[in-house]
């Protein structure tokens, strides 16, 4: 079996209602393939948070795992920034 090398993502916590799981707002620049203007694109994804411990407005470090259900496939790493 191969090694493969996990993609991991920062983003800002937007919700932490859910029994460890926080919905991660992910926002990337991307310059617009024609105008040459710079675009913001959002990505809203459902990460497994095993022992409940982000709160809203955390900055935090993603990564993708195997799906644990129909939306969760990626899981906390680390809490890089605590919210005020």
């Amino acid at each position: 079996m191969a090694n493969q090398i996990s993609k991991t993502i920062t983003g800002q916590v937007l919700s932490n209602k859910m029994q460890k799981t926080v919905t991660v707002l992910v926002e990337r620049r991307i310059q617009h393939p024609l105008y040459g203007k710079f675009v913001r694109r959002s990505l809203k994804i459902h990460v497994h948070d095993e022992n409940n411990e982000c709160s809203l407005g955390d900055v935090v470090c993603v990564q993708q795992c195997r799906p644990l259900s129909k939306t969760k496939t990626w899981r906390l790493v680390k809490i890089l920034e605590k919210a005020r």
